[in-house]
């Protein structure tokens, strides 16, 4: 593993740029459904919170490999739940196109 700190700046950069498409289907698409939209954006947000704080709370720190796992589970967790969203809001899209 890389760093913490590099794994929050991913956490940060991946939930980013899924608001920033929410937020671009919003703003540029006046017939999507804004309520759906907005329940995405903000399960990612929450799930956002989520990821922060499991990172800084590892479980097994004196278990390098179950330190390892735990992290290997959190990056998993976190391209599951954007490539949910991505298709969520896909989805949306796709209803009014």
């Amino acid at each position: 593993m890389a760093s913490k700190r590099d794994l929050k700046k991913d956490i940060d950069l991946l939930m980013s740029m899924v608001l920033n498409d929410c937020f671009y289907a919003l703003e540029y698409n006046s017939k999507v459904d804004a309520q759906a939209v907005m329940k995405i954006a903000s399960d990612v947000i929450e799930k956002h919170r989520e990821f922060r704080i499991r990172t800084n709370h590892t479980d097994g720190k004196d278990n390098p490999k179950l330190v390892k796992e735990y992290y290997k589970a959190l990056v998993a967790d976190l391209l599951k739940t954007a490539n949910e969203a991505f298709d969520s809001l896909s989805e949306e899209i796709k209803k009014v196109a």
